[in-house]
């Protein structure tokens, strides 16, 4: 069987590699591998910028979709259930979070994730996966569903966002998302299936970026910073570009009693000049709240599937800009301005 495989931490060592054919154990479904998304982190991984050595090679993936080939004797799935792995497991300790179901908050970072830290991913022509940890999704949605995985972490954003909303009257109408990779359009689609006014900025100056916010019903914005939104103050920001200078702005950038949620993961080591102060007095005097947000647990991934299956097939299909057999899995971690690369695993 083939798995795209690395070694943590090293570059140099992505490759594709034969490996024994995974044998389910008590509880666990085999899936046969359908498509594996590929995002920012899949590229650290890859560069050897993130990862945690010592723990020899790993099969990569944690964007899967899969069709089920065997399911133990009194699952909630059959043979032939499309089928969507979680990526995180909690800790063994376990800490409070972890033992209550809340892994994706796990406070202690023994957490394990399937090919990211600890344990093999989803990028294989088979894989193995606990029942409680796999999600079945809407067949109508076939390939798409590969997007329920980055779905998940904004569904987790979003309930987030009302959770925090709810300590007061909380009625937003206006919400600018920042950066419209997948994580920003897809946050600009929840936006607009909560009936809210969606602005999006990008630094793309046309082409599909636009296209896809303007079939959302939603405003562009071309710009790298807040200033090309002109003067414009949204009830709520999703910040997914991960760009220092502008989590500043929209720091200072909210209605009264705003709320940002921060999604882009930036690189560290870059010192910016920042008045704390203003920051400080804007966020306390308005009763502003900033919070960052990663992975999903099993509720966010359910709640991702729904959202999907609610949305435009033609639009969910235009996000995936780049379609490659496993074959050239390769070319999937070039640099590019694709939004979104899928590699198909069945031959």
């Amino acid at each position: 069987m083939r798995a795209i495989t690395l070694v943590p931490g090293k570059q140099g060592t992505l490759g594709l590699t034969e490996v024994p054919d995974p044998r389910p154990g008590p509880g666990e479904l085999l899936v046969q591998g359908l498509a594996l998304g590929i995002c920012g982190t899949d590229r650290e991984l890859v560069s050897g910028e993130y990862g945690f050595p010592g723990e020899g090679p790993m099969v990569l993936g944690h964007e899967s979709l899969g069709r089920v080939l065997q399911a133990p004797d009194g699952s909630a799935f059959s043979p032939g259930d499309l089928v969507v792995g979680v990526v995180r497991r909690p800790d063994p300790v376990p800490c409070g979070a972890c033992a209550r179901g809340e892994f994706d908050m796990c406070r202690n970072g023994e957490y394990t994730e399937r090919g990211i830290k600890g344990r093999d991913g989803y990028g294989s022509e088979r894989w193995t996966v606990e029942a409680g940890y796999a999600v079945r999704v809407d067949p109508a949605l076939g390939m798409l569903a590969v997007l329920v995985e980055p779905a998940s972490v904004l569904a987790k954003a979003w309930e987030h966002i009302e959770r925090i909303g709810s300590r007061a009257w909380f009625q937003p109408e206006r919400l600018l998302v920042t950066g419209a990779g997948p994580i920003g359009l897809l946050a600009a689609l929840m936006g607009r299936q909560r009936g809210l006014e969606v602005h999006v900025m990008d630094r793309a100056a046309s082409g599909l970026k636009p296209e896809l916010v303007a079939g959302l019903g939603a405003t562009y914005h071309q710009g790298s910073d807040l200033d090309a939104v002109g003067g414009y103050l949204p009830d709520l920001i999703i910040e997914a570009t991960g760009s220092g200078p502008l989590i500043f702005q929209a720091m200072l950038s909210t209605a009264s009693a705003g709320i940002v949620c921060l999604t882009g993961v930036s690189s560290a080591g870059r010192q910016l000049p920042a008045d704390a102060g203003r920051i400080n007095r804007d966020i306390v005097l308005e009763n502003d709240v900033v919070f960052g947000t990663v992975n999903a647990n099993l509720r966010h991934y359910r709640a991702a599937a729904k959202s999907l299956g609610e949305a435009d097939r033609s639009w969910l299909d235009a996000l995936i800009t780049r379609r490659l057999p496993m074959e050239e899995f390769e070319a999937a971690f070039d640099e590019g301005e694709h939004i979104k690369v899928v590699i198909t695993l069945e031959s």
